[in-house]
């Protein structure tokens, strides 16, 4: 019943783009997380490879904010026409877990196709005292609740992490979320907070000579900073986190819209500008069709709501 009154206003009054026509005007993405992060940079290079797939521009949005759910539930008032999509971060499958939401994430989308994963890391600028990741642990033991440690965003993947890590180790440190890895590295560079949990985006700086990486989150240590021990490596089991994700668009979409859009964005993952970019990022190709896809969102649905339970989150 909402639906068709929504489709009988005057503003959405234009018939639906044919799916054999699609597409015919330009695709907006919208991505969870500011310009400068390692999402913004990847996003762009592969809506750029998309564009020259489609013959269309396809355009990045950026829609910080919600802990990572806004373009998620952006969905739920966007048409179904092929022409607004949303990257689907891991948080827009948790969150729902955690606290009322306005979208199921089981439910309530159209998967399109997988794309990537972090690497995740902590970092603490080069001034730091802080040599290892053990330094900073036994630092959080003489001054319980006062070791600052940024995140990219509430309820965020590195902000259970870092909790969870926190209560492996038995230790009080003060989180602080950010909108994303472009507003909480410049907090750490300038000695605001004493470390961060970030993503890949931050290779250049280290590289630069400006942040120093304690750990790292991936299954192996990363080719980039080869000297940085995992997390397995430092003792916690089971701990391997890359917080993948994909492109989803609004619940009802044409069969064959998606069949169009799945096939050009799987140029776009393989162009070699994108595969260049996702290479120095450090983030791996993780290449899923719609079908497979929405199955990985039902069992990561299934994983992230028991997580949640296990670390008593429901708010």
């Amino acid at each position: 019943m909402k639906r068709r009154t929504l489709l009988a206003t005057p503003f959405l009054l234009a018939a639906p783009a044919s799916a054999q026509t699609f597409p015919s005007r330009p695709i907006t993405i919208q991505i969870s997380f500011p310009a400068g992060g390692a999402t913004d940079v990847q996003m762009r290079s592969f809506a750029e490879a998309a564009s020259r797939a489609f013959g269309q521009q396809v355009v990045i949005d950026n829609r910080p904010g919600g802990g990572g759910t806004l373009p998620a539930a952006n969905m739920r008032n966007a048409r179904p026409d092929g022409y607004t999509l949303a990257q689907f971060a891991l948080p827009a499958i948790r969150l729902p877990f955690m606290q009322r939401m306005s979208f199921n994430p089981r439910t309530d989308f159209t998967p399109i196709i997988h794309v990537t994963g972090y690497l995740f890391m902590v970092c603490v600028r080069t001034e730091s005292p802080y040599r290892t990741w053990a330094d900073l642990v036994a630092d959080a033991r003489r001054r319980p609740g006062e070791v600052k440690i940024g995140n990219t965003g509430a309820n965020g993947t590195p902000h259970l992490t870092l909790i969870e890590l926190a209560a492996r180790e038995n230790i009080e440190v003060v989180h602080v979320p950010f909108r994303g890895e472009g507003d909480a590295v410049p907090a750490v560079i300038g000695g605001h907070i004493d470390a961060s949990g970030t993503g890949s985006g931050v290779l250049q700086l280290i590289a630069d000579g400006r942040l120093r990486p304690l750990n790292v989150w991936s299954r192996n240590r990363s080719p980039k900073v080869p000297e940085v021990p995992t997390l397995t490596e430092l003792g916690y089991q089971g701990m391997v986190v890359t917080s993948p994700y994909g492109i989803v668009g609004p619940l009802g979409m044409d069969v064959e819209i998606v069949r169009r859009l799945h096939d050009g964005f799987r140029i776009a993952l393989n162009d070699p500008a994108h595969v260049a970019t996702l290479a120095r990022l450090d983030m791996p190709l993780e290449y899923l069709n719609s079908e497979d896809y929405g199955r990985f969102i039902q069992t990561t649905a299934d994983y992230e709501e028991a997580r949640v339970r296990r670390l008593g989150l429901s708010m």
